[in-house]
């Protein structure tokens, strides 16, 4: 259980950041170079490099060297968690909105 939560606060921290939802965005678009991902970006290609290390620490990102371009993908695996988590908590709260509708119906029916 507390691996997954631990998964869960990294993707959180991961996608706190302005800049890493932008690289996310941009790679939902299709796996692309590190310097095409810097290149609309303000900020130095170190800075990109160590925010797809905090990407691919969160599990939401994967990157590969070939030769010398290093190619950047998003790794569904890592947003199928987040998925999950989101899906269970959506379900609790369904549920109790759902309790609270039924209490509030039976006040209005025999109050």
């Amino acid at each position: 259980m507390s691996s997954s939560k631990d998964d869960i606060d990294r993707i959180f921290h991961a996608l706190g950041d302005p800049t890493r939802r932008a690289l996310v965005e941009r790679l939902s678009a299709g796996p692309m170079s590190v310097s095409s991902l810097a290149t609309p970006l303000d900020i130095t290609l170190t800075a990109v490099m160590q925010h797809l290390q905090v990407l691919e620490e969160s599990g939401l990102v994967r990157t590969e060297k070939l030769g010398r371009v290093r190619t950047c993908r998003i790794e569904p695996a890592g947003f199928a968690v987040l998925q999950k988590w989101l899906g269970d908590r959506r379900s609790l709260w369904e549920r109790r909105l759902d309790l609270l509708g039924d209490f509030l119906a039976e006040e209005g029916e025999g109050g």
